[in-house]
């Protein structure tokens, strides 16, 4: 009898089979936890790498490294044996060893500082080295000076300036803004929004939102009557400095102080009894915020009023061509 080699198949249900709707479930589970995981891994990674770096920043950022003080020496030691050399008829804005060290006294102390220079001057490259990891910003009316200074210098930031006061209007704008225009003209205020013919409100806005330290005014040119003169620099310095948001004093330097328009205007907006110093033709103020409200830059009583070089009959003995 011969077998025959025809092979059954039998298929039965297996035990390990699932019914559909039992398939798809976890399909649906991890179409939902994909997104859910992603956007939990995501938002973990942001707060653990914000809070390291601030934590980062906090714990290592100093105040500021400063010049090693041979460094510093050195720089002040060459520029004055340059100041010292150069005869006033050829380089008359050039300031004198006395002046270089009052400002550097000012800058070299704890920072980091906020330093605005108006007027770019052999001494600002200077300067700009002694505030060593601080922010220097400087205000010039020469676009093409301005530009240049920015690209010999790293990390200084220039901007030119249109002045649109002249040394021969100074007597005008003096007694308007201390007479007609007073509200305009007010100590604390927004100069971007400034009425005050007087005021700086031209310049990039984040000037305005700074809390200087250092302010040096040596520019604009006031040599002659139809030079812009430093009239609108020493008030725009003083609202700055009277606005500071942070509170605190900010030193101002005036150059060529011995000039009337600098010394007048200068003892109207940055007061006579802020001045600390006069070295040479530099005059240092100390000017604090201005916390009470009212139109006066200075505490004046009725007496220091009536004698005061910067009442309103100094300003009317200021020749009409200017300087």
């Amino acid at each position: 009898m011969k077998l025959s080699n025809t092979k059954l198949i039998l298929l039965h249900p297996s035990l390990h089979r699932q019914s559909p709707i039992h398939s798809s479930l976890p399909r649906r589970l991890w179409l939902l936890l994909f997104p859910i995981f992603f956007t939990l891994a995501f938002t973990l990674t942001r707060l653990t790498t914000t809070t390291t770096s601030s934590s980062s920043s906090t714990a290592v950022a100093p105040a500021r490294t400063a010049l090693p003080p041979s460094v510093s020496a050195a720089l002040l030691h060459y520029a004055s044996i340059a100041a010292a050399a150069a005869p006033n008829t050829t380089r008359p804005s050039t300031m004198t060893p006395n002046e270089l060290a009052a400002i550097s006294s000012a800058l070299l102390r704890p920072g980091p500082l906020n330093v605005l220079i108006f007027g770019i001057a052999h001494e600002t490259a200077l300067f700009h080295a002694l505030n060593h990891r601080g922010r220097t910003v400087v205000l010039d009316e020469n676009e093409y000076a301005a530009s240049k200074l920015e690209q010999q210098f790293e990390g200084i930031e220039a901007y030119d300036v249109l002045y649109t006061t002249r040394v021969s209007e100074t007597r005008a704008l003096l007694k308007e803004a201390i007479g007609p225009a007073k509200a305009h003209c007010r100590p604390v205020q927004n100069l971007l929004y400034s009425e005050c013919r007087l005021a700086l409100n031209g310049l990039p806005n984040h000037i305005y939102d700074v809390d200087w330290d250092v302010i040096l005014i040596d520019g604009p040119h006031g040599y002659s009557p139809t030079s812009p003169g430093r009239m609108s620099a020493i008030f725009t310095a003083a609202v700055l400095a009277q606005s500071k948001k942070a509170g605190g004093k900010t030193d101002v330097f005036v150059h060529d102080f011995s000039r009337e328009v600098e010394r007048v205007s200068s003892e109207e907006f940055l007061c006579r009894e802020n001045m600390v110093e006069t070295v040479d033709g530099l005059a240092h103020f100390v000017v604090e915020r201005h916390v009470k409200s009212g139109f006066d830059f200075c505490r004046r009583t009725k007496a220091s009023s009536s004698s005061s070089s910067s009442s309103p009959s100094s300003i009317t003995k200021l020749p009409q061509s200017g300087l």
